[in-house]
């Protein structure tokens, strides 16, 4: 299959993070980008759930956004 190749507008501070955790996984940007691009002809969608959050959720975004009712965990905890 031919490779094309593509830009992207993505902010700077969001992409450097990406990159980051892209590279613990064992991938860089352009493999994700590529695992994405394929979940979405494979869904037909996006392969994610897209959703106006409640406001419930709404609240809980900015408090741990200000550092609030943040309980402190590791990665490992999340595995």
């Amino acid at each position: 299959m031919s490779k094309v190749q593509t830009s992207l507008r993505i902010d700077e501070k969001s992409l450097n993070e990406a990159k980051v955790i892209l590279n613990s996984l064992g991938m860089n940007f352009t493999e994700a980008v590529n695992v994405f691009t394929s979940m979405v002809v494979q869904t037909q969608g996006l392969p994610f759930e897209v959703k106006i959050p409640n406001k419930e959720t709404v609240e809980a975004i900015k408090q741990a956004r200000k550092g609030i009712n943040i309980d402190a965990f590791s990665v490992d905890e999340l595995k």
